[in-house]
């Protein structure tokens, strides 16, 4: 990925700038997706075709990762050893997302769409997440 893709992407051609956006817009999605997990994992667990219990307690860990995510975009200078570790668990994330879907649920086609939406926003995520640390070094 080009510094002129991540500076569109990011609206800003500054590399902290375009790391704490990318961070932070992790930090939000994330945190919505923990959010609808808790408060809906009924709902949500008929809809994808998962297990109510699993989506709440993965909304709690989402939520506490976006905390963490948060306070990290937060800071005026990232540390890169921290963002390289949000990097390697969203990496993980999309693994661990892509095994569930093919080894272990069984969801509805709406949470097999989902799981993919999913992964690809993570990997997505990951993707900017690198290339801006790139930019930094």
């Amino acid at each position: 990925m080009s510094a002129t893709t991540l500076s569109a992407v990011a609206r800003t051609a500054e590399p902290l700038g375009m790391l704490r956006r990318f961070l932070a817009l992790d930090a939000v999605v994330t945190g919505v997706n923990g959010l609808a997990y808790v408060a809906a994992s009924g709902p949500l667990g008929r809809l994808l075709g998962v297990d109510p219990t699993l989506l709440l307690w993965l909304g709690v860990f989402l939520l506490a990762y976006a905390a963490d995510v948060g306070w990290l975009a937060s800071r005026r200078e990232p540390s890169g050893f921290l963002t390289r570790v949000v990097i390697d668990m969203n990496v993980v994330w999309v693994a661990a997302s892509l095994a569930a879907l093919a080894l272990w649920l069984t969801p509805t086609t709406t949470g097999v769409v989902w799981g993919l939406m999913q992964a690809g926003t993570v990997g997505g995520f990951a993707a900017l997440q690198f290339g801006a640390l790139r930019l930094i070094r």
